[in-house]
């Protein structure tokens, strides 16, 4: 491998940078681009950025053809490990049949059904696929298998092939515990807990009308601090409820779907640093009414876009989707959506190095196939991405 790499040929060049770059100019909602652009790597990570007239001497050179790029996307919302699809359902909801959490429990008995190959194979391949479109960050989630030993294979084989981990036993109340819900709580907190927690950099509760209420959420909560575990929560997607203000009150690393909001649930968020972490792509699988980002980015609250990739509600992997359905039916701008889609994920996942590329980032990054990135959103459905790059190295193309 060479010891440096210059990557020039780049017509814009979106850095998504907390801090303005020398020469760049601001597009929209303080996007920093910077045109006819280079940039260095060396040892994974961004040792010069500029404009390309300025570009130091480098061990090779890569030109990318006047095209754009972009941070890569850090999707911090998705639930990978899993066997089956729920097609049938999907069907079913668009013939006029609402969304509950119900059929997460149809996931469970396939997730249960099938061995770790099987399990691990999925999820490469739905790695594979946010690759190429762009994605070179991905946290995945538990919560299909829902006993200790299904938790626990579950993590371990998430964190052998994701960036970021987390438990979700408290996705649902299992069939065998229907009507012992105090019980499934315990098993949670408890020797569930004990099994997954060396695996996982978070745990997660799905703070839902139909799931877990507000006391059974704080118990679990308790327990993984009690573990040293940071927090995140599925919260207020169903209807309004306490799931902001226990992410706020918990120190929540983010509070996920956010779909229904109180004043007071905006302003909590906006007074934190809980990231609201907003999923498009839910909205439009469930046809359910979309959050308000509008609201909350004008509140002054952290915003991210992730895909929710799971079999149910959402099996999409695609964040250029995401992005153009937050444009589309969000309120957000292009620059704000692409920000929440690469620093606000990284921010979700209280990453610094990623979601950004300044020098001292690491060199993730994606190459679009287009001369900006207006087009993601400009362009829905059509696959921009031409190759995605994690330390430097390809990881895919189109």
């Amino acid at each position: 491998m060479p010891d440096s790499i210059l990557v020039t040929g780049i017509d814009e060049l979106a850095t998504a940078s907390p801090q303005p770059v020398e020469n760049s100019s601001t597009d929209g909602e303080g996007l920093c681009i910077l045109r006819a652009a280079a940039f260095v790597v060396q040892d994974g990570r961004i040792a010069w950025l500029g404009k390309a007239i300025d570009a130091p001497a480098a061990d090779q050179r890569l030109d990318l053809g006047g095209r754009a790029v972009i941070p890569g996307f850090v999707d911090s919302h998705a639930h990978l490990i899993f066997a089956g699809d729920r097609a049938a359902e999907f069907e079913a909801r668009m013939t006029g049949t609402p969304y509950s959490a119900g059929g997460i429990r149809t996931t469970v008995a396939a997730t249960r059904a099938a061995d770790d190959e099987r399990l691990r194979g999925n999820v490469r391949r739905l790695v594979a696929e946010m690759a190429r479109q762009g994605t070179t960050t991905v946290e995945c989630k538990t919560g299909y298998g829902l006993t200790v030993e299904g938790e626990a294979r579950a993590i371990r084989i998430a964190r052998e092939e994701c960036d970021a981990t987390t438990f979700l036993g408290a996705h649902v109340v299992p069939a065998e515990y229907a009507n012992r819900h105090g019980e499934y709580v315990d098993l949670v907190r408890g020797p569930m807990l004990d099994a997954c927690a060396p695996y996982a950099d978070y745990v997660d509760v799905f703070c839902e009308r139909g799931a877990f209420d507000e006391d059974e959420t704080r118990q679990i909560l308790d327990a993984a601090k009690g573990h040293g575990l940071a927090v995140r929560l599925h919260a207020n997607q169903l209807g309004h409820g306490p799931g902001v203000q226990l992410a706020v009150e918990y120190g929540a690393a983010s509070a996920d779907h956010c779909t229904y909001l109180s004043d007071e649930d905006v302003a909590a968020l906006a007074g934190s640093s809980t990231v609201a972490t907003l999923l498009p792509g839910v909205e439009f699988s469930t046809r359910s009414p979309y959050p308000d980002a509008r609201r909350l980015i004008d509140a002054g609250a952290a915003v991210a876009i992730a895909t929710d990739c799971n079999p149910g509600s959402c099996y999409t992997s695609s964040m250029p989707f995401c992005i153009a359905l937050a444009v589309r039916e969000m309120r957000m701008s292009p620059a704000e959506a692409l920000i929440a889609a690469t620093l606000g994920g990284a921010r979700a996942l209280g990453r610094t190095d990623v979601g950004h590329l300044t020098v001292g980032a690491r060199a993730d990054f994606a190459v679009l196939d287009a001369p900006s990135y207006l087009h993601l959103a400009y362009r829905p459905g059509v696959p921009l991405v031409n190759s995605s790059f994690k330390e430097g190295i390809e990881t895919a193309r189109r």
